[in-house]
């Protein structure tokens, strides 16, 4: 028998273990786990330290880098997120719906655990936690895969987490860890239907789509973000910068930075010469349409490919549009139905571009780097779901649980 065969029979074999433990008992062990990870952060940051050097060494990029990277100031992120799902709702057991049949059957449909949940996901072993918590919280038992990258770093905190549930008298084989760096073991990991419910992948475009694609488990897709600014003709300018400047450059290897930006003709000569000020200022290579770039002497000509790809790196896509209804079909056609933003005053623009950009997220006058499950309060998050089915956005609690119908009556039958 397999190593992932074993782990996913150890999972399903405790699933109903996880689903009885009652609020306080999930949320004791939440914050015990929250307090040992920063407890443990020198094991923790010596193990990752080891998966850096690895990564410098393969010639792995900046961007990736930071993703892999894990400080003191993270972990504590990490463990805050733990103590923030602790604190929410629990999910389980809640009534979403209640009603009586003429015949007097009741009829409740109410919230339940999937089960048992896979998560596989790459370099970035704050996942790792996120990921338990949630699914925790939620009632399941969680297996995990993460990326080989990390894989130092996720065996130091998947250790902590198993103590912890130890500690407060709960199964460790609530969470499991694919401890290999074996690509076979992800693609056995994606046949095991048998004991896994639900699998999530949380990664770049080409590990959703091997999921996607290789699972014979259900999939809740999560997506790459190629996310838009649109800076519209009514567009207080200084605030579009400023949006601009976050959602591309405060963290450029994260799925809800900005990878294009949309510009109105009408602005064109006052706003372009503020964004090749700016972005050299900061690092970041444009690559624009013919339009644009007769006033960004330093853009590189941009490609079909570039306004339809997640970057991850200090580049930005510039399109020019005659109006809102063109910026709406351009974003619709390139993007990736994660997040967009429009930068404008004109509320009738604004509120058109809301019902219109099919993306999980839309926002106006606000930037795109807040898709996120901490900044949405839901806690930590375990992935942006860009799909339609399911859940769609952060997901959080409600997300990764299902449901089932509860009927009573006093004796009915059918005729």
């Amino acid at each position: 028998m397999s190593l992932v065969t074993d782990l996913c029979k150890a999972a399903a074999a405790v699933k109903y273990e996880v689903q009885k433990l009652d609020t306080q008992k999930k949320n004791e062990a939440l914050l015990t786990a929250a307090d040992r990870l920063v407890q443990r952060r020198a094991d923790i940051l010596a193990a990752n330290e080891k998966d850096i050097e690895a990564g410098r060494a393969a010639g792995m990029s900046e961007a990736l880098i930071d993703r892999l990277t894990l400080t003191d100031g993270r972990i504590e992120q990490i463990a805050e997120g733990l103590r923030q799902v602790a604190q929410l709702p629990d999910p389980v057991g809640e009534v979403m719906e209640e009603f009586v049949r003429p015949n007097g059957m009741k009829i409740r449909k109410i919230r339940v655990p999937m089960g048992v949940i896979g998560v596989i996901y790459e370099s970035r072993p704050n996942v790792t936690a996120d990921a338990f918590a949630l699914c925790f919280k939620a009632g399941s038992a969680v297996i995990l895969k993460g990326g080989s990258d990390a894989i130092n770093s996720n065996i130091a905190i998947t250790r902590v987490l198993r103590d912890s549930l130890e500690a407060c008298g709960i199964t460790p084989d609530a969470v499991q860890l694919v401890a290999t760096t074996d690509r076979a073991a992800t693609r056995e990991l994606m046949t095991m239907r048998q004991y896994i419910d639900v699998l999530i992948p949380r990664g770049g475009s080409g590990l959703i789509r091997a999921v996607v694609e290789g699972s014979k488990i259900p999939v809740i897709e999560t997506g790459t973000g190629n996310c838009h600014i649109y800076v519209d003709k009514d567009a207080d300018l200084e605030m579009a910068m400023k949006i601009l400047v976050n959602a591309k450059t405060q963290r450029i290897g994260v799925c809800n930075a900005a990878e294009s930006l949309v510009v109105h003709r009408a602005v064109l000569d006052e706003f372009l010469p503020m964004l090749a000020t700016t972005m050299e200022e900061y690092g970041v290579t444009l690559r624009a349409d013919e339009d644009s770039r007769s006033m960004l002497p330093l853009a590189e000509a941009a490609t079909e490919e570039d306004f339809g790809k997640e970057y991850l790196a200090l580049m930005l896509s510039v399109k020019t549009v005659d109006s809102v209804e063109e910026a709406i079909e351009h974003i619709n056609r390139y993007h990736t139905g994660h997040s967009d933003c429009i930068v404008t005053k004109d509320r009738e623009a604004a509120e058109k571009f809301l019902r219109e950009i099919d993306s999980a997220c839309v926002y106006v006058n606000v930037s795109t780097r807040f898709t996120d499950g901490f900044e949405f309060g839901f806690g930590a998050e375990i992935g942006i779901s860009t799909q339609k089915l399911q859940a769609r956005g952060p997901m959080g609690l409600r997300e990764i649980t299902s449901y089932k119908y509860q009927i009573t009556g006093d004796g009915q039958i059918r005729g």
